[in-house]
């Protein structure tokens, strides 16, 4: 172990932010197949505060004690036995850094599996890093499960699709519409007000149309007269109607979120009509070679800075320091628009 301790923002219980407590923990030192990062930033995800709040342990933990926390960006502190492709120094991101293991982003220094650890391109900033992970890696299998392909994305490889992105001016909106622009799809992306249009348009979509309008089903019909390919779909429930009267015969919609409840109801003729396919998705559960599929993707689009963020590309980026990660939670619960980020380290 280095000498010392480290900053840890750490939780015991479930419950709201304020069950998250800054300690002092002892740095370990990586297993066979683990690498240690320095962390420079942390980024936070809804599911980072669900966690936290029981709703995916229930009232038990599965560790005495938890950082949360599955994303962030740094460096490379140590190498274990048995890893390739890694070296200290490396700038990197990471993924899924807190599924199944005690210890997330939230703190100086943390230990993965180096699957998880993805090198950062030169030129590609903490920020972005620390901003992929869940949103970009969900993006990426939302677009790749059409049954007529494709199965991995590249430039070109979505020409001559539609893609309509459900909530654009969130983070996984966000990255659906810079990697589906990438792949050089045709974007749509609803919205519910004219800040959150401004937003998507800066992220990259070619149009946008305001759900809460009354011909919202019309304008994506005269922006798409055969219909949407794929719909990145954040709120099923909500959206059900509007969705089955766009999607192209043999479309695909990704649901990634239960926005607006855990109950939808779908309507049969149209979806049956169009030969409608309905995929759920869930980063934690669907497999190795996807994971590994995005983040070789992910890592192409950054090369080509197909990914950046901030207010001028569409994801305006709130930072809170370390010692408040419990306010980064509440402003991630609390639906603020864009990207939160605690900002563990200078770089």
């Amino acid at each position: 172990m280095l000498a010392g301790g480290m900053r840890s923002i750490v939780y015991t219980r479930t419950g709201d932010p304020s069950v998250l407590e800054l300690v002092e923990r002892p740095v370990a030192d990586p297993g066979a197949g683990e690498v240690r990062v320095r962390i420079v930033a942390s980024g936070v995800n809804p599911t980072d505060w669900k966690a936290r709040a029981g709703g995916t342990y229930g009232e038990g933990l599965p560790f005495p004690e938890i950082t949360p926390n599955q994303d962030g960006s740094g460096v490379v502190d140590a190498v274990g036995p048995d890893v390739d492709g890694l070296a200290v120094g490396d700038r990197v991101w990471l993924f899924m850094a807190a599924a199944s293991r005690p210890t997330g982003t939230a703190q100086e220094f943390t230990v993965v599996p180096a699957e998880r650890v993805v090198p950062l391109p030169d030129g590609v900033s903490f920020d972005v890093g620390a901003s992929l992970g869940v949103p970009a890696m969900t993006a990426h299998r939302a677009l790749t499960v059409h049954e007529d392909g494709p199965s991995r994305l590249a430039p070109g490889s979505l020409a001559g699709r539609t893609v309509l992105v459900a909530g654009g001016a969130g983070a996984v909106g966000h990255a659906a519409i810079q990697l589906a622009v990438w792949a050089g799809a045709t974007v749509i992306s609803t919205v519910s007000s004219d800040a959150k249009a401004a937003l998507a348009t800066s992220a990259g979509a070619h149009h946008t149309v305001n759900y809460r309008s009354d011909d919202a089903a019309a304008q994506i019909k005269e922006i798409a007269p055969d219909g949407v390919d794929i719909v990145v779909e954040v709120s099923i429930p909500q959206n059900a109607d509007l969705v089955a009267e766009v999607l192209a015969n043999h479309g695909v919609v990704s649901i990634y979120a239960n926005n607006g409840g855990d109950a939808a109801t779908l309507p049969i003729r149209p979806n049956m009509t169009v030969n409608a396919r309905y995929q759920f998705l869930l980063l934690y559960t669907i497999g190795d070679a996807a994971l590994q599929a995005a983040a070789e993707d992910v890592t192409a689009a950054l090369r080509d800075d197909a990914l950046p963020v901030g207010e001028e590309h569409g994801l305006p980026l709130t930072r809170f320091p370390l010692e408040d990660t419990a306010g980064a939670h509440a402003a991630v619960e609390a639906d603020t628009v864009g990207k939160v980020l605690v900002e563990v380290a200078a770089e």
